[in-house]
C-alpha cells in the first residue's frame, strides 16, 4: 500500500504515525521495509550528511540529489522534501517552481515548509497547484538567526495564541499534518485538539498524532551532540568505528585479505 496525504489524515485519533528521516537510497529502503509511513529527507543533512554547521547553507540542488536517492528506494512510504531556505520566503511564483521540482524531478510525494500563519497564502497557491504541503511551527531551525538559537518555544501565553492561530491557518490553507518542534507538551497537546489534522512531533511530548526523529539520532551516528528529545536505539557511530579500526589493525598487520578473500 502507497502511503498517501488522505491516508496519513485519517490515522488521526486512531493510530499514532511513526516518521523517520532518510537521505540516502538504503537508509530509505530500510525505513520502507520497516513500514514506517513518513520519511522525510530533511534539510538536517546539511549536519547530519554534509558537515554544515546548521540548516542555512543547504542549497535547493543538494536536497534534490538526496530525495531522487530516497525516492528510488521507497515503495510504500509517503516522501517529503524539505524545501531549504530561501527556496520559498522569496516569492509564490518562485516556491511554487521549486517546489514543483521535488515533485517533478526527485519524485517526492509532498514538500514541508517552515512558518504559520505568515505561510498560509503560499500553502494555499502550492495545494492549489497539485503540491501536498507538511507544515513546520515551534522550533523553525531555518530561523535560528533571528530566533537566537535552538530555543523551547511556546513558552509565553502570547506565544502560546500565536502557535495555536499558526496551525488552524496552515490547516485552513490545504496542509494535511504539520510538524512541532520544541514545544511544551502541553501546548502540543492543545494543538493536537485544536486542528483535525495530524501533528507530527519531535520534542514536542507525548499527546501529539505522531513523532518523527533524525535517523542519524535513532542510530547512534551522529555524536556532535544529541538532543534532548532524541533516543538512541543503536550506537552505531561507536560499531563503525570499532570495524574500522580492525580493518586497519587486519591491513596492517597482513591478516586480511587472505586466500579466502582472493581469487
Amino acid at each position: 500500500m502507497k502511503w498517501t496525504p488522505q491516508k496519513i489524515k485519517a490515522l488521526k485519533g486512531k493510530q499514532k504515525i511513526t516518521a523517520l528521516t532518510a537521505h540516502d537510497c538504503y537508509t530509505a529502503k530500510l525505513i520502507d521495509e520497516a513500514d514506517i509511513p513518513l520519511i522525510l529527507v530533511g534539510d538536517s543533512l546539511g549536519m547530519t550528511v554534509l558537515g554544515y554547521e546548521n540548516t542555512l547553507p543547504v542549497t535547493l540542488e543538494e536536497m534534490l540529489h538526496h530525495t531522487k536517492a530516497v525516492t528510488r528506494a521507497t515503495k510504500s512510504a509517503l516522501v517529503i522534501g524539505d524545501m531549504p531556505f530561501l527556496t520559498y520566503q522569496t516569492g509564490t511564483f518562485t516556491a511554487i517552481a521549486n517546489a514543483g521540482r521535488f515533485i517533478k524531478e526527485a519524485g517526492a510525494d509532498a514538500v514541508k515548509i517552515e512558518g504559520g500563519a505568515e505561510r498560509a497564502e503560499l500553502v494555499a497557491a502550492l495545494v492549489l497547484n497539485g503540491i501536498p504541503v507538511v507544515g513546520h511551527i515551534g522550533l523553525t531551525p531555518q530561523s535560528i538567526k533571528a530566533m537566537g538559537g535552538y530555543k523551547v518555544q511556546g513558552k509565553t501565553s502570547p506565544e502560546m495564541a500565536r502557535l495555536i492561530k499558526d496551525a488552524r491557518a496552515l490547516e485552513e490553507a490545504g496542509a494535511f499534518a504539520i510538524v512541532l518542534e520544541a514545544l511544551p507538551a502541553e501546548l502540543a497537546k492543545d494543538i493536537t485538539t485544536a486542528v483535525s489534522i495530524p501533528t507530527i512531533g519531535i520534542g514536542a511530548g507525548e499527546h501529539c498524532d505522531g513523532q518523527i526523529l533524525v535517523i542519524h539520532d535513532v542510530l547512534g551516528l551522529f555524536e556532535d551532540f544529541t538532543p534532548k528529545f532524541a533516543k538512541q536505539y543503536a550506537q552505531l557511530g561507536q560499531a563503525m568505528r570499532e570495524a574500522i579500526g580492525e580493518y586497519k589493525k587486519d591491513v596492517e598487520g597482513w591478516s586480511f585479505p587472505t586466500d579466502e578473500h582472493s581469487y
